[in-house]
């Protein structure tokens, strides 16, 4: 009788893990812009091209990704930035920007003194203006250094592209795509790509690879779509 409960156990324990692991994929596939996430690995933020990276969030519980384009300024997405509880922005000193961020741990702690967002951008109206939604972090003191910046580029059709942010299904590590594609342009500049990402890395940067194989920043990250891939909003137009 003993030895029949212990290989009960052991059943009941080895079906427990299946459907654990079922569970988890359930909900991974069903993240928009995904599919079954294999391209996606865990990203050395102390390392080039990442060094770059942010997690932003908010004190009201808020987390997007961001990334610096100057030594004091970073950049995200406009729509993380908008509450629609009370149709107002957030407070730019409830904004935190934290460089490096894995597992708990960061390089830089900054806070954001103002924002800026582009005219173009309604945040009730995010699919007709996409392109522009993007928002100019100022920082109260520096968190990145020159030799860190990437050049603002141009994203074309058919560039390589890398993806990487902080995903709800992965929050508390750099994690993303970096054998992905650009698979088009719109009239209006908003890029379209082929990288598996989803909630949480809007506000990453696009990375694209030019013509003399380095790399640039060619968009900002602002949606998923229902399946792999997503849209970004262009910096050069």
């Amino acid at each position: 009788m003993k030895l029949r409960s212990c290989l009960l156990v052991g059943v009941l324990e080895l079906l427990g893990l299946y459907w654990a692991a079922g569970a988890f994929a359930q909900v991974q596939s069903a993240l928009p812009g995904l599919g079954d996430g294999a391209r996606r690995e865990l990203i050395d933020v102390n390392q080039a091209p990442w060094r770059i990276l942010a997690r932003v969030q908010t004190e009201l519980g808020g987390r997007c990704t961001g990334f610096a384009v100057a030594p004091t300024v970073v950049m995200t997405a406009a729509h993380c930035l908008w509450l629609p509880a009370t149709h107002h922005y957030i407070q730019p000193k409830d904004i935190h920007v934290l460089m490096g961020y894995a597992r708990g741990g960061y390089r830089q702690h900054a806070q954001v003194t103002r924002f800026v967002i582009p005219a173009g951008y309604d945040p009730k109206n995010e699919a007709g203006t996409a392109s522009n939604d993007r928002a100019t972090l100022l920082m109260d003191h520096p968190v990145a250094i020159a030799a860190d910046l990437l050049p603002a580029v141009e994203a074309k059709d058919g560039m390589s592209a890398m993806l990487v942010g902080y995903p709800q299904d992965r929050s508390e590590v750099p994690f993303g795509d970096v054998e992905c594609t650009v698979n088009g342009v719109t009239v209006s500049g908003l890029v379209h790509h082929d990288c598996e990402a989803t909630r949480g890395v809007s506000g990453a940067p696009l990375l694209v690879q030019t013509a003399d194989g380095s790399w640039g920043i060619g968009a900002v990250a602002v949606e998923a779509n229902l399946g792999p891939g997503g849209l970004a909003a262009p910096l050069v137009r």
